[in-house]
């Protein structure tokens, strides 16, 4: 093994050419930083697609050896409050770049958690030092952003790396770390990582601490997942009107899987379509599934919420 480093970032990428499956982004980026002119950017899209990481290159391509003293990085869904902008941001946008002949860059990850007092201070200082810096915002949901803010910005959106994409950087790390993986535990990582090579990366890092010979076998106790019959068992009870027997096969799944809520509901989504039912109850049960999940992301309790669906399917 190559260090004690975090994978995450021992295999960040360092260049433009580094990035994996943004092409096109990368491509418009690049023109812009080679003007050292940037416009203020809106990053959006899922997580571990490389929204970060391609805003710190910039400010190296930018500043070179220097980047540190013209980069400011704050995460908002820390620092969310409206004191963060005409503090932080504003002291460190005021003064111009130190030995550079190109704007600072300031990163605000997560800039969809801000509120929306900051975010209206913040459009005011995007407006006052525009001279001095540019604003890179990083955010998941784009329409947590007010309007004002997105109008002064150039919005680039992220998407999740295709399979191919996840394969190049499985198979550079493991030629690194001198790993064999294979086909099978690639489709795997695939499936349960989302295109989110930032997931990917700790699901391996943490399977390589075992054994350097990664498989289904060893995946498993780190995977959030479990195999499709269990899930396919349970509403296949629900639907035969069997509550008590689907709701057991359930609660000893998670159990034994150490699944959430959300996990189980994208599963049961995901089997759903599957199956052999009437295209108007996956119509229904999908409808529901959604609902479900909105009401875990608010916080109520997984359990009740989770026999309400299968009690909605026995109906």
């Amino acid at each position: 093994m190559q260090g004690s480093q975090i994978w995450t970032e021992k295999y960040r990428p360092q260049s433009f050419e580094d990035i994996s499956g943004q092409e096109e982004i990368v491509k418009r980026v690049k023109a812009l930083a080679e003007t050292k002119n940037i416009p203020h950017m809106l990053f959006c899209g899922s997580p571990g697609t490389g929204k970060t990481t391609l805003a710190l290159i910039i400010s190296k391509y930018l500043h070179k050896d220097n980047w540190r003293n013209n980069f400011l990085e704050l995460n908002s869904s820390d620092s969310r409050g409206i004191d963060t902008i005409r503090v932080q941001v504003k002291d460190f946008a005021k003064t111009m770049a130190i030995e550079a002949d190109a704007p600072k860059i300031i990163l605000l990850d997560e800039a969809d958690a801000l509120t929306k007092e900051a975010q209206q201070a913040l459009r005011r200082t995007m407006e006052t030092y525009s001279n001095s810096c540019r604003f890179i915002l990083s955010c998941n949901v784009p329409s947590k952003i007010i309007d004002p803010i997105k109008s002064r910005c150039a919005i680039f959106k992220f998407k999740p790396l295709i399979r191919e994409d996840i394969e190049k950087i499985i198979t550079k790390i493991a030629e690194k770390e001198k790993l064999s993986i294979d086909a099978e535990s690639i489709k795997l990582l695939y499936e349960n990582c989302g295109g989110d090579v930032r997931q990917l990366q700790n699901i391996l890092q943490s399977c390589s601490a075992i054994s350097d010979k990664i498989n289904k076998e060893t995946l498993s106790n780190f995977l959030k997942t479990t195999e499709s019959k269990n899930m396919s068992e349970v509403v296949t009870l629900a639907l035969n009107k069997k509550f008590i027997e689907s709701r057991n096969k359930l609660l000893d799944t998670m159990l034994n899987n150490g699944l959430s809520g959300l996990d189980v509901i994208k599963q049961i989504q995901k089997e759903v379509i599957n199956m052999q039912i009437e295209d108007l109850k996956k119509l229904n049960i999908i409808e529901r599934c959604g609902e479900i999940e909105f009401r875990l992301v608010e916080g109520s309790d997984e359990f009740i919420q989770l026999e309400s669906l299968l009690a909605f399917i026995a109906k």
